[in-house]
C-alpha cells in the first residue's frame, strides 16, 4: 500500500522552499520535485502553497527570480537565494533544529520524570 503525504507542519513551507533552493536555481515545479524526491514522497507541496511561499519569500528578499526556459523548453521563472536568504536559511534550520531536538527528548522519554 503507498504511503501518503504527511501534512505539513505550519511554518515548514518556507524553510523547505529556502534549503531547497541553497543548491542553485530552480524554477517551482523543481522545487516541489526535490523536496517530494529527498522526502521519498513523504512531503509534497501543493501548486498553491508552493507559490505562495515562493512569492511571500521573494518579497521578503530572501529570493531573487528571472525568467528562463525550462528543461521541457518551456518558459519557467527561476528563484535564487539572495544573501539574505541565506542567512535566513541559516537561522531557520537551528530553530527546526533546536525544535525537533526538544520534540525528540520528549517522544524518548523512558520514564515520567517531574
Amino acid at each position: 500500500m503507498a504511503r501518503s503525504p504527511l501534512d505539513l507542519l505550519q511554518g515548514t513551507v518556507d524553510v523547505l522552499i529556502l534549503k531547497a533552493l541553497s543548491w542553485q536555481p530552480q524554477h517551482g515545479l523543481a522545487v516541489a520535485k526535490w523536496i517530494r524526491a529527498r522526502t521519498a514522497g513523504a512531503l509534497e507541496l501543493d501548486d498553491a502553497a508552493l507559490y505562495q511561499g515562493l512569492h511571500r519569500l521573494e518579497r521578503k528578499g530572501w529570493l531573487s527570480s528571472e525568467w528562463g526556459v525550462s528543461e521541457n523548453n518551456r518558459r519557467a521563472k527561476y528563484y535564487e537565494l539572495t544573501a539574505a536568504g541565506r542567512r535566513q536559511l541559516r537561522v531557520e534550520l537551528s530553530a527546526w533544529r533546536a525544535y525537533a531536538d526538544a520534540v525528540f527528548q520528549v517522544l524518548d522519554a523512558a520514564t515520567l520524570e517531574a
